[in-house]
């Protein structure tokens, strides 16, 4: 019985510390060269959702396009429509697409 409970207790957990995200505009752009965070991974997408800086987990490097380029997300911070899921300090997208401002 405290087995079912104890797993009870942490998918109960697990769905109030994730925040789903649908279709909301946000800031995005590199974590390290326009948000200023420190990152040991070198140039990252991050997204700003609710004054909150996350980084972009689950998607193809190649859905951003060349960071470094004119209009990379290296050089300018950029909008972008979201979809997915905050959970432990992290941007979990399902959907992602820069927005022309």
């Amino acid at each position: 019985m405290k087995k079912v409970f104890f797993v009870f207790l942490l998918m109960f957990s697990v769905t109030i510390f994730a925040q789903k995200i649908e279709n909301q505009t946000v800031d995005a752009a590199c974590g390290m060269c326009q948000f200023k965070v420190k990152s040991e991974k070198g140039c990252a997408v991050f997204v700003k959702i609710d004054g909150n800086l996350y980084p972009v987990e689950g998607m193809d490097k190649k859905v951003f396009g060349d960071a470094h380029a004119d209009d990379g997300y290296c050089k300018m911070i950029k909008k972008a429509v979201v979809s997915g899921e905050i959970k432990k300090g992290k941007f979990y997208a399902t959907a992602f697409k820069f927005v022309e401002s």
